[in-house]
């Protein structure tokens, strides 16, 4: 029994951190998106350059944070999580 629910638990968590990694598309997407914007408006307006470049950077700097929040979750659920939950685990099976 004690088996069978580590391995339910293990496969969960293992799922769950596959998950938490797909929220690196979303910052990709949107700094593609943002450079290309940045470079349209550099074509269109030269002199701006150094404002345009200035602000697609700190968006492209905010944008990935997200992505790294994903990759601490997945890291936490490999590596922190098996630990914790295996302990609650043992002692509800045991009462």
């Amino acid at each position: 029994m004690l088996e069978l629910a580590m391995g339910i638990m293990l496969g969960l968590l293992g799922l769950g951190a596959g998950c938490a990694m797909i929220a690196g598309i979303g910052p990709g997407i949107g700094e593609g998106n943002a450079v290309a914007k940045a470079c349209e408006a550099i074509g269109r307006q030269p002199e701006c350059k150094s404002d345009v470049t200035s602000t697609m950077i700190m968006g492209c700097a905010i944008a990935e944070t997200t992505g790294l929040y994903g990759l601490i979750v997945a890291i936490l659920l490999i590596f922190v999580a098996p630990g914790i939950f295996t302990g609650i685990l043992k002692e509800a099976i045991k009462n």
